[in-house]
């Protein structure tokens, strides 16, 4: 196993289950801009579980390769729609926030494949 992929996958993971537990929390850095983008509140509670099961995936790719990839491959579709709905929102002061998560998953899809191919 790469150690490169292992450590980002870890911390991809970890920063991925910081932000389920913060929505699932409501916290309000986290809540207010859903607000501002009309993100229902109803969504909330199924979005952060998706990013928790997401994360927790992540943390069991090094270990079942399909689980990773799957996880991986949803969080990525999961983030592009965030960032889809802030520019949807026209808040494109704060785009760069899913991008944040968006672009440590990526990463570790890209060294999980390479790992695997090597």
């Amino acid at each position: 196993m790469n150690t490169a992929y292992v450590i980002v996958t870890v911390v991809a993971a970890l920063w991925v289950g910081f932000s389920a537990v913060s929505l699932l929390r409501r916290a309000p850095f986290v809540v207010e801009p859903l607000v501002e983008y009309g993100v229902p509140r109803t969504w909330w509670t199924p979005l952060g579980i998706a990013k928790a099961l997401g994360s927790v995936g992540l943390l069991v790719g090094p270990f079942v390769p399909m689980i990773g990839f799957a996880a991986a491959v949803g969080l990525i579709l999961y983030f592009a729609g965030a960032v889809v709905t802030v520019l949807r929102a026209r808040s494109y002061k704060t785009v760069a926030f899913p991008v944040l998560y968006l672009v440590p998953v990526a990463v570790a899809l890209g060294l999980g494949i390479a790992a695997r191919a090597s």
